[in-house]
């Protein structure tokens, strides 16, 4: 189990030609973090896409790749063909944006610029007919599993189902992995799904009963795959993430805006707060600013856990570390070190980066250490066709605890 930021996944040096290995198609692809995972998993990952501008520009400083043996698509996936994608495909990972999954929305089908994003992903798919990847990878918020009350995973379930897909749904924290709190939902689309089954009575962390409803949904074509436990949740290490700073560092906030911070608490986070600086050891929560009854707080963390990171537009979505002890409180906004640490990406290449441009790309992306273990003990096992042996994950557990 991971406490400690050395302790995520290894993330490929600069520079560095990932061993040869069944081809990732990376869509919606940000600044690479899901790549990150799908190469520790033993991935190659020839092809990827995004809209964002600064994402791309991130990307690229980061990973150097030869234009020869890696293409980043940089534009709308309404503008992306079949025959855009590299041959010889074997997983295609979409971390498709939420708000576009929409059955009241403006959903256009298949055509058209406006179309949901999702519909222009599996389009692509249906173009590729005969070609395309056995396995797709799909990443979202929890909330999807109960956006429209359900009708748009049903939605996303039986257009993979149509494209010839059975669909495993589960969910996973980063906090099995790192000391962030961040729940995503995956689906994971098989052409020959596993044949070994996981009992629908037993206890599953990764499909808790909230998620169990789509299994049995009439129509829809699903699977269970077996697959280790995860790494219980961390319930701390938020201070093996958080840079340190020295006091006289201009990023700590002065006098009044501390107190404006520490008046604004509840008298039971004031309490809590003022028996942390009491001790004699330092320790770190993070903050975020609220509106409650038209008035905006802040409310400061009662575990040692980052929340969950966010994209940094609007003062309320950024998080704040707060270091109390020995007698004092500072506080801060938090680094963009700090979000590659809590991403599992401590080695991602920031140096010139813009401060928004980082968090946003942070912050609007996948952790490194769930997509490595959900390749290694899923993804990989599953495009090689041997699920539930006992091949793989051995050197992914022996490397990372």
């Amino acid at each position: 189990m991971f406490t400690r930021v050395e302790d995520v996944p290894r993330v490929l040096p600069l520079n560095r030609t990932p061993p040869p290995g069944p081809r990732a198609a990376e869509f919606f692809a940000g600044i690479g973090l899901v790549r990150l995972g799908l190469e520790d998993a033993g991935f190659t990952v020839p092809w990827s896409n995004d809209i964002e501008p600064d994402k791309h520009l991130m990307y690229t400083n980061h990973f150097q790749d030869d234009p020869l043996t890696h293409t980043y698509a940089l534009g709308d996936v309404a503008e992306i063909g079949a025959a855009d994608l590299p041959t010889g495909l074997d997983l295609a990972w979409a971390s498709f944006p939420c708000t576009d999954l929409s059955l009241a929305g403006r959903r256009l089908g298949l055509v058209g610029k406006q179309s949901a994003t999702f519909w222009h992903f599996t389009r692509i798919l249906d173009e590729l007919g005969a070609a395309r990847p056995s396995v797709v990878a799909l990443e979202n918020v929890n909330g999807l599993a109960t956006s429209h009350g359900g009708k748009d995973l049903v939605a996303a379930v039986s257009e993979l189902n149509r494209l010839g897909y059975s669909v495993d749904i589960l969910t996973i924290d980063a906090r099995r992995f790192v000391p962030q709190s961040r729940q995503r939902l995956f689906l994971i689309g098989a052409q020959d799904p596993p044949q070994e089954q996981m009992d629908p009575a037993g206890e599953d962390p990764l499909r808790p009963d909230w998620l169990r409803w789509v299994f049995d949904s009439p129509g829809l074509r699903t699977h269970r795959a077996v697959l280790p436990a995860p790494p219980e949740p961390l319930q701390r290490g938020l201070a093996g993430a958080i840079e340190k700073l020295p006091p006289e560092d201009p990023r700590w906030w002065d006098e009044q805006r501390m107190d404006a911070l520490v008046d604004s608490l509840s008298p039971l986070q004031a309490e809590r707060i003022e028996v942390l600086r009491r001790r004699r050891t330092v320790t770190y929560r993070t903050a975020y600013r609220r509106t409650r009854y038209g008035v905006a707080v802040w409310e400061i963390r009662s575990d040692e856990i980052a929340g969950c990171l966010r994209t940094a537009r609007g003062g309320s979505s950024k998080q704040v570390v707060v270091e109390v002890g020995k007698g004092r409180i500072r506080a801060r906004w938090m680094t963009p070190r700090e979000y590659g640490n809590l991403m599992g990406a401590p080695r991602y290449k920031i140096a010139g980066l813009r401060t928004n441009q980082a968090l946003f790309g942070f912050g609007d992306a996948v952790c490194v250490p769930v997509v490595g273990w959900l390749g290694t003990h899923y993804l990989m096992p599953l495009v090689n066709g041997e699920l539930g042996s006992d091949t793989y994950g051995v050197g992914w557990e022996a490397a990372h605890g």
